[in-house]
């Protein structure tokens, strides 16, 4: 197993780790739960530019590293939604997505078609990760005078990344229709 799927693996591991911190009553839970969302996404960046960069890119890799993100950023969403920290719907939108391109992935591979990421997949969730990331921080608890101040920018993050979700579904969507097209064709 090379390092960039032990890369993935490891962020695997951390997801239970994040979710069982943001769930019971610890001192600092949202200052851990943090460090540890930090390191995951780390992780992240991590693998995928050191597959890429030494040819280390395997189906392995192209199947477990968004696979992985996927469970990050949803257990992420999740957990903040049971903290009251964001709201259901914008998270169901979020994940929604996901399973609409996961399940498009799988019937462009029953068609011998791979679809790589896009521009904006990957800028969707990197806003993703810094609009839970700074919902983690617990800014306005920590500053309240300036409480109000962050919990608007907390929310234009959120729905930036919400934004991003849509754009990037459609783009996808878009780009690549002629893979349902030629699926429906073929049953």
């Amino acid at each position: 197993m090379n390092l960039p799927n032990k890369l993935t693996l490891f962020r695997i591991f951390l997801i239970p780790v994040f979710i069982l911190v943001m769930l019971f009553n610890i001192p600092s839970k949202y200052l851990i739960a943090c460090v540890i969302f930090i390191v995951a996404s780390i992780t992240d960046a991590m693998d995928g530019h050191i597959a890429r960069k030494h040819n280390l890119i395997t189906d392995f890799g192209k199947f477990m590293d968004p696979l992985a993100d996927k469970m990050l950023v949803s257990s992420a969403f999740i957990c903040l939604v049971a903290q009251n920290k964001i709201a259901a719907w914008i998270v169901i939108v979020i994940i929604a997505r996901e399973f609409v391109i996961s399940g498009f992935r799988l019937v462009a591979s029953d068609s011998g078609v791979v679809i790589a990421a896009s521009y904006w997949g990957k800028f969707k969730t990197n806003f993703q990760m810094f609009a839970i990331i700074l919902l983690m921080l617990n800014l306005g608890e920590n500053f309240p005078a300036y409480a109000g101040g962050i919990h608007i920018v907390e929310q234009i993050l959120v729905y930036i990344a919400l934004i991003l979700t849509i754009v990037s579904l459609v783009d996808y969507l878009a780009k690549n229709i002629d893979v349902l097209k030629e699926g429906g064709n073929e049953k």
